[in-house]
């Protein structure tokens, strides 16, 4: 038995199966298409005003207010801990969802969803805790494409059992709370990690160095900021205290505010060069704007097409949308240009194609338009955000690649807080969302439409 256990601790392939098992299952949900015609319909009984600006708010500012902590605890307890909290409120999220009415209750709903989203750091930061560095592509790579391959087939599932079954939407619903109760049980299978990225570092001297790629193996010169690639002008001397250094030197003896501290000097070397800086602002901006269009598209369908009086494909949207994204990410690695050259061009070309994929899902009043605007708005920004990342990943270590990718996610969630405080939220300007679509459309002609007094809810549950 024991000779067992040193196995399973040793080796890399028994945390990722499991690691993916709890990413399929997660992410196996075939109602999330079908949320819309679900609480507009007699189970829940909400008005587009209840839930578009008293409702959806919620889970934007849980999920900014959570955010920045609970990445701190996913590294001090070791990533394990977290993905098994994730797991509670993605039950509880949907016994809610099941069970619960009125407005207060989905207020409810959305926070633990924020929840949810908050705690999806830990799920993409084990792995790198448990496996060596030698496999960390190939399980990343395992762990990154069974969500999407889950998303697809949840997607399709819920269409096939809409459309052909006749399946009720809150027996969609059950069926996610068991895909979700599967996730949750392999979650307790997990080992649980000795190291993570800051809080509790292997003291080999490759790990002590990790936030700094070596020369060999970075392209920067010997003036720019270590372990960051870019433009801007030679940093300072870094002189800040590195973990090697004896415990008398001036290093903070507390461990959380060492660890801030560190993050301070990282980010300030990474943002400092210009180059990763313009990726960022793209990225943080973009993945707002994505996110946004993304949890009101159901919205937007259901306007264009009321669910009470029209068959609804929102599955087989989602489902070819997600296929797309998939492809057009996975064609930039199979393409021979250099980035470095050709990413500014790349950027500027996909961005017009998806404004003008904004446009016309504004303009038109066909819901298959529409569909198609989706399809080609998700697909560029899967390209651009995948080539994005490659910008700002190709030199930075392990440490500086969760770092500040996390970052500019928080800068983009931020964003995004402002744009639904300012224009959603009923304390706000509290727009309905043919305003909005038209606000995103640059002040296109608003479309002159009722718009029908029914409930509705965000794709993002």
């Amino acid at each position: 038995m024991d000779c067992y256990k040193e196995a399973i601790s040793s080796s890399w392939i028994y945390p990722t199966l499991i690691l993916c098992a709890n990413g399929f299952f997660s992410t196996m949900r075939p109602s999330e298409p079908f949320l819309t015609p679900y609480l507009t319909g007699p189970d829940k009984n909400l008005t587009i005003e209840e839930v578009t600006n008293q409702i959806f708010p919620v889970w934007t500012y849980s999920y900014l207010a959570l955010l920045f902590p609970v990445f701190l605890i996913t590294d001090y307890a070791r990533y394990k801990p977290i993905i098994i909290l994730q797991g509670v409120s993605f039950i509880i999220t949907w016994l809610l969802l099941l069970f619960a009415h009125g407005v207060v209750a989905m207020q409810v709903v959305e926070f633990f969803y924020g929840m949810v989203t908050a705690t999806e750091v830990a799920y993409y930061a084990y792995i790198y805790s448990v496996v060596s560095t030698e496999h960390y592509q190939k399980a990343t790579s395992y762990c990154r494409s069974i969500t999407l391959a889950a998303a697809t087939v949840a997607a399709v599932l819920g269409q096939l059992l809409v459309s052909l079954a006749h399946v009720s939407y809150f027996h969609l619903n059950a069926i996610t709370l068991a895909s979700l109760s599967l996730a949750f049980a392999c979650s307790f299978f997990l080992p649980t990690p000795q190291k993570s990225m800051f809080f509790h570092k292997d003291a080999s001297p490759e790990h002590l160095h990790g936030t700094v790629k070596s020369p060999e193996s970075s392209t920067s010169g010997p003036n720019e900021p270590s372990g960051c690639q870019g433009d801007g002008a030679p940093a300072p001397p870094d002189t800040r205290p590195t973990p090697e250094q004896p415990a008398d030197q001036a290093q903070p003896q507390n461990q959380a505010l060492r660890v801030l501290v560190q993050l301070c000097w990282d980010l300030r070397d990474c943002y400092g060069s210009r180059k990763l800086l313009y990726w960022s602002l793209w990225w943080a901006l973009a993945t707002a704007g994505f996110n946004q269009v993304v949890n009101y598209i159901q919205v937007l369908w259901d306007f264009r097409a009321p669910s009470h009086s029209s068959a609804v494909y929102n599955g087989a949207a989602e489902a070819i949308a997600t296929f797309l994204g998939s492809a057009t990410s996975m064609a930039v690695g199979y393409v021979k240009i250099n980035w470095d050259l050709s990413g500014e061009l790349a950027l500027g070309i996909f961005s017009a194609m998806d404004a003008g994929s904004l446009f016309l899902m504004y303009f038109t009043e066909n819901i298959w338009a529409c569909y198609a605007g989706y399809l080609a708005f998700k697909s560029c920004y899967m390209l651009l955000i995948t080539i994005a990342t490659f910008q700002i990943a190709v030199n930075l270590s392990m440490e500086r690649y969760a770092l500040m990718f996390g970052f500019n996610n928080f800068f983009a969630l931020v964003i995004q807080t402002i744009l639904t405080a300012v224009v959603v939220d009923s304390k706000g300007l509290g727009l309905d969302i043919s305003t909005q679509c038209s606000m995103n459309a640059v002040g296109g002609k608003r479309t002159q439409r009722p718009e029908p007094q029914r409930r509705v809810e965000e794709k993002h549950l």
